[in-house]
């Protein structure tokens, strides 16, 4: 009785205030408008970020935040390249990984708009690398894999939404080995020999019966060089990024702003930080492959014109990318309840997968599940970068770090919390 005399008091109040809710259910009252970032949000999210940094956990980080359009925070901690002790800055360029992706998606649903493919057309069409696959049911006593025929072709749906059946695992025996034979990632090599690599191997399970990430999103960057008939970096470039004024996204650091970019550190016990010594020459030499799903390095304010093209509906500025309607496909749930094998997907809240997306379907189940906003889309990358688009909200956020392995910290738990405030029980 308690509890409902109290939520018909925050409704009246809502109504005589023009409130709304934030991000975790609880009302937000003012005088005029509601916000998520008020005074009291910004105080926790500098907490919580600069505390990170003082337990030694991550040498620097930065977040971005919008609402309602406008910059409601900015603040950055830390380092760069601690070794250099070069502050960690908003014009910092970081690897952002799998935030590649949203951006590959974006680009190959500029071709659906133009009416070049159907999602349920299979990909074969366009790529006939992928035409005659098929997929694995074991090893025999003499550990030779065994294949069954596929069900049905891979759809350009499936490699939008991670159903394709591509394995990307270590531990599958036989089909391991003969992908990590297969070197599908060779820097050397291109997107149309990566193709022809993926399609001599089997996939790991029928089309569409399991979520599983893996390379689909760089079959869509070869999708887009086929059906457009253009280079896949450049087609991004020149209708993705550059249409944005996204013009430090890039591939490829010119050598006259590599001191802007950050240091990757490999996390290796409790305020212990090793300096990576690997990728640096993945941005910093130019190379044929051209990944879809990894491989850009982006400013905070570069991504951040994405996320706010995003929660806009598909327009920045006076530029109009994508049609709203597009933006809604993308920003809804594509699986379906039969898919109930989703590998780390549950990991991530309670979510499904859009187009390239993961997209929340319902409020967090408890406190220990990352807060966010019923209709948020999201994604982030290896080197625990994030970020999101909470349409209700009409918030935005992009958090920058570089650190390995990926949020063993819970890094992203404590910034979202930051941001919407705990989760409440209530009753």
């Amino acid at each position: 009785m308690k509890a409902k005399l109290y939520l018909l008091l925050i409704l009246t109040l809502c109504t005589l205030h023009n409130c709304k809710q934030s991000g975790d259910g609880k009302a937000a009252i003012s005088g005029k408008e509601a916000v998520i970032i008020d005074e009291e949000a910004k105080a926790r999210i500098d907490s919580t970020l600069s505390g990170f940094v003082d337990a030694g956990d991550i040498a620097g980080v930065s977040a971005l935040i919008y609402e309602n359009g406008e910059e409601v925070y900015y603040n950055a901690f830390g380092y760069a390249d601690r070794e250099a002790k070069q502050p960690m800055a908003r014009n910092t360029l970081v690897q952002i990984y799998s935030m590649t992706k949203p951006i590959t998606g974006t680009a190959l649903m500029t071709l659906y708009e133009e009416g070049k493919f159907e999602l349920d057309d299979p990909i074969s069409k366009y790529a006939p690398e992928f035409k005659d696959m098929t997929v694995y049911k074991g090893v025999d006593d003499q550990g030779n894999i065994l294949t069954e025929p596929l069900d049905r072709p891979i759809t350009i749906r499936d490699i939008t939404r991670h159903t394709a059946g591509f394995p990307n695992r270590d531990n599958i025996p036989g089909l391991s080995k003969v992908l990590s034979e297969a070197n599908i990632y060779d820097r050397e090599t291109t997107l149309t020999d990566l193709g022809e690599k993926l399609g001599r191997i089997p996939l790991w399970f029928q089309p569409g019966t399991q979520w599983e990430y893996g390379p689909s999103v760089d079959v869509q960057a070869l999708l887009v060089e086929r059906i457009s008939g253009m280079p896949y970096g450049q087609y991004v470039r020149e209708n993705v990024l550059d249409k944005l004024g996204m013009t430090e996204t890039r591939y490829f650091i010119p050598r006259e702003d590599r001191d802007r970019f950050a240091a990757l550190y490999h996390r290796t016990g409790k305020g212990t930080l090793v300096r990576d010594s690997l990728t640096y020459s993945n941005y910093t030499e130019k190379w044929p492959l051209t990944r879809g799903g990894s491989g850009l390095t982006s400013t905070l304010d570069n991504y951040m014109r994405f996320a706010q093209m995003l929660v806009n509906k598909g327009t920045l500025d006076s530029i109009t990318l994508l049609k709203s309607e597009t933006i809604d496909l993308m920003a809804t749930n594509q699986l379906a309840d039969s898919i109930t094998e989703r590998s780390w997907l549950p990991s991530k809240g309670n979510v499904g997968f859009g187009i390239d997306f993961a997209v929340r379907v319902g409020p967090p189940k408890n406190a220990e599940e990352n807060n966010g906003a019923v209709g948020e889309f999201f994604w982030d990358g290896a080197a625990s970068t994030l970020f999101w688009v909470d349409p209700k909200n009409q918030l935005t956020a992009v958090l920058f770090v570089q650190l390995r392995p990926y949020d063993q910290i819970r890094l992203h738990k404590g910034f979202r919390d930051a941001v919407y405030g705990r989760y409440d029980h209530g009753d």
